[in-house]
């Protein structure tokens, strides 16, 4: 509306149930900005032929912006590659961070430079600190940063216990404020009083909103690791849902990416960790091939289970495997933990 500019609208519905429609409207339309979350590229990977591929022209499209939650740096590799001969090109990837209460945008990049991604120490992310260490090792993560802070906003890392702000390694809650923040929640007095117009004990500086978020920066660069209610605690340590749910998801073929969720619940004062994963159709056990399925799905379990504790030093409590569009999730397809 402001700019005047063309916008074509798609259900998210529609793209859920057939990928290939997104990428042919970015081609039909010469789109030049259009994304979506990590998931989207996941699933277009997944869904889209080669023969389909044949048919988009993806070389307009200057803004593929990957936000709403963690960008994957293996999922941007691959989709450049799996779609260069479309025309499409790594720098075309925004990596963003915003949300609904700033009017959604708070930290991106210039459009068309290369995504920034580093390798931090995994034993230290667990710890709330954010270390380099070289790539390719065993004990380190590969993150994507989601850009700068444009015009006036201001973005603070704030420890979530002292409300001071954190050092310069230090993970912490994410903080806005600027002339894009909203006032507050509608006829929710309680909630914004939380959220909204919070004060930084060490500077005095107020106005802020806590967003919720959990990150750090780099080098300009904002890191963001997770949601701070979704952090799964035990014995001591963080572990981010995110971080299990992809290791399930790469432990089985059986297994649906983006349709798992790993979260805690407290049985007898302990936080216990549960996993729930989407199976494909064809593995879902039937009368004529029940036994044969049982068999087959015992072994899924077996392999979720060593994955996660082999990689994150969890046991979990309890696994459930799931028919296909069981787990709930929002409007834009993220799952509602």
């Amino acid at each position: 509306l402001y700019l005047g500019a063309k916008c074509v609208f798609m259900s998210p519905m529609d793209f859920l149930q057939k990928p290939f429609r997104w990428l042919s409207a970015i081609s039909k339309y010469k789109a030049t900005i259009s994304g979506g979350p990590n998931f989207a590229y996941d699933l277009c990977l997944k869904k889209i032929t080669d023969e389909q591929k044949r048919q988009l022209d993806l070389s307009s499209w200057e803004v593929a912006f990957n936000g709403a939650e963690p960008v994957r740096y293996e999922t941007i590799q691959k989709f450049a590659q799996a779609f260069k001969d479309c025309g499409f090109k790594l720098n075309q990837f925004f990596p963003c961070y915003g949300m609904a209460e700033a009017t959604l945008f708070i930290t991106g990049n210039e459009k068309l430079t290369k995504p920034v991604s580093k390798d931090f120490c995994k034993k230290s992310l667990l710890e709330n600190k954010a270390i380099e260490r070289p790539s390719n090792s065993e004990y380190s993560v590969k993150l994507v940063g989601c850009g700068m802070t444009w015009l006036d906003q201001k973005v603070e890392i704030v420890n979530t216990g002292s409300l001071s702000t954190c050092a310069s390694n230090e993970i912490g809650e994410i903080w806005i404020k600027g002339t894009s923040i909203a006032k507050g929640y509608f006829g929710r007095e309680q909630e914004t009083n939380y959220a909204f117009n919070n004060t930084v004990k060490d500077t005095n500086e107020n106005g802020f909103l806590r967003t919720g978020d959990l990150g750090f920066f780099h080098e300009g660069q904002l890191f963001v690791t997770g949601r701070l209610k979704d952090v799964i605690v035990m014995r001591g340590k963080n572990h981010y849902p995110q971080d299990i749910e992809l290791t399930v998801e790469k432990a089985d073929q059986a297994i649906i990416s983006g349709a798992s969720a790993a979260f805690s619940v407290d049985i007898n004062e302990e936080e216990k960790l549960i996993i729930v994963a989407e199976i494909e159709r064809k593995y879902r056990p039937r009368s004529h091939k029940e036994k044969e399925l049982k068999g087959y799905l015992d072994n899924v379990l077996r392999n979720i289970r060593q994955q996660v504790m082999e990689e994150h030093e969890v046991q979990p409590y309890a696994i459930y495997l799931l028919k296909t569009s069981s787990i709930p999730k929002t409007s834009s397809g993220k799952i509602q933990r």
